[in-house]
């Protein structure tokens, strides 16, 4: 087991012993100060902070099949893939805005990028300060839009047997969705953070993930050899997620708790920033 698995299940234990002690002191009174338990929380915090520091400019090993692997090549050039879906969508917590995108380098994210379906100007319900506090995911059209394989691979990963919940999109649910929702999930491990996902192998040490797919979308098995643009799954809203979206990354390995992030490109597109309208076309494989 690497040391980044090891630092990554040491985080979810000190995060289980952080709410142990908080919820001992509340009904026991242990007789010390309170601000006592957070030590708990900051040490669960820097060690998985330190874990998932990027890697340096140097010689290395990828994450699974230990090929030699020039990290400060490979971050400096973007890898091209297909889209992994087709229409009219917009981009949230883009790379080309910030990275990492979603604040952190841990799960491989460090370039994932999040996109929502926009087939016409106002289709998307937009966020709500209080009500309603949760919309249906049929309200949202990115929900059950199918994706496709960005390239030929072979599928590593495959699950799609967690329910989709009802979208985050108020205030309240918003709130909820961080404050506690996100912790019991971090506890639980990166799989019911993802959500129902899959993960191909695209050969040359890269692999993408496609995070919160629809209960029981997957048209693909682990081991299943793929085609780019071939239909895998359909867009959801399972794990640690808002509303039905798109979470779309690639990686250096197959297992996000190990893996880091690398740079992509979209063929035709690029890497849209936060808000930008992209139109994906279909592409001769996808229309075949």
């Amino acid at each position: 087991m690497s040391a980044r698995k090891l630092a990554m299940i040491g985080f979810r234990l000190l995060l289980m012993a952080f709410f142990g002690l908080v919820i001992a002191d509340v009904w026991l009174d242990l007789g010390y100060p309170h601000w006592w338990n957070f030590l708990l929380l900051v040490l669960a915090y820097a060690l998985v902070v330190t874990a998932n520091r990027p890697a340096r400019a140097s010689k290395g090993q990828s994450a699974e099949e230990g090929e030699p692997l020039d990290r400060e090549r490979r971050a400096a050039e973007p890898i091209e893939v297909d889209p992994p879906v087709t229409g009219r969508w917009s981009a949230l917590n883009s790379p080309a805005n910030r990275t990492p995108s979603h604040g952190t380098h841990a799960y491989g994210q460090t370039y994932a990028i999040d996109i929502v379906a926009e087939p016409e100007p106002g289709a998307r319900p937009g966020f709500r300060a209080l009500w309603p506090l949760a919309r249906r995911n049929a309200d949202f059209p990115a929900f059950r839009a199918p994706l496709h394989a960005v390239a030929d691979g072979t599928v590593v990963r495959a699950e799609d047997r967690q329910r989709d919940h009802l979208s985050r999109t108020s205030l309240p649910g918003l709130l909820y969705l961080m404050l506690v929702e996100a912790s019991v999930r971090e506890m639980a491990g990166v799989r019911r953070i993802v959500g129902n996902h899959l993960v191909l192998d695209l050969g040359d040490g890269t692999h993408a993930l496609y995070a919160h797919l629809n209960h029981g979308s997957l048209t693909v098995a682990e081991g299943d050899r793929v085609r780019a643009g071939q239909v895998l799954a359909r867009c959801g809203n399972s794990g640690n997620s808002s509303e039905p979206h798109v979470h779309f990354q690639l990686m250096d390995g197959s297992d996000p708790d190990t893996a880091r992030g690398l740079p992509f490109r979209w063929r035709g597109i690029g890497v849209p920033g936060n808000g930008e309208i992209f139109e994906a076309p279909v592409s001769a494989e996808q229309s075949a």
